[in-house]
């Protein structure tokens, strides 16, 4: 049975929007100068372990409009794994091994569970993160901050009522400042 993971590049202020350069955002591409041999090496690891990707509709179109121009190992492996896009208005989807899923969310969750051995890697898609936390499918995350405060922007995890705890697992530094934390949902 696979596991849902979310992966995000995040600030220290919790903001998660535009770390690659995305349009419209007054600090894009917050991540493009802290760039690191041993956090790129992490990152490439963690892809090259993920059996699927699972995103949200507006993520997916950025990955989508970039990925398919990059090579390498990386590039590689994204472009051919299955990946799967949450949305309730796309009716197709371009990009390689695509499959649109637009019916119940939580159904096609345990589907996709129960065709992957490994890690189902959802990263960016905000409002699909929510809902699927709103609905304790994730088993697991990857917090990926970077040392710097935006001050602003999108934060991945919406305001609710009852608070959300987590299991730590694990912490990995990197050369440049730059840390990975590991939590699982308490259950």
């Amino acid at each position: 049975m696979g596991k849902l993971v979310v992966t995000e590049f995040m600030s220290l202020d919790g903001v998660i929007e535009a770390p690659g350069g995305e349009p419209g955002y007054a600090h894009t591409n917050w991540v493009g100068d802290r760039h690191d041999e041993s956090w790129l090496e992490y990152k490439l690891h963690e892809i090259l372990d993920a059996d699927a990707l699972l995103l949200g509709r507006i993520t997916y179109e950025s990955f989508a409009g970039a990925w398919p121009e990059y090579e390498g190992e990386m590039a590689d492996k994204m472009n051919a794994m299955p990946k799967y896009v949450v949305s309730a208005t796309m009716t197709s989807a371009d990009w390689n091994n695509t499959t649109v899923l637009s019916g119940d969310l939580p159904s096609d969750v345990e589907q996709l569970k129960a065709l992957h051995r490994g890690e189902i890697q959802i990263a960016g898609s905000r409002t699909l993160v929510n809902a699927l936390k709103q609905l304790d499918l994730v088993d697991e995350y990857h917090f990926m901050v970077f040392p710097v405060v935006l001050g602003s922007g999108f934060r991945l995890f919406d305001e609710v009522e009852d608070s959300y705890p987590l299991d730590y697992r694990s912490t990995r530094p990197f050369n440049n400042g730059v840390v990975v934390h590991t939590y699982v949902r308490k259950r």
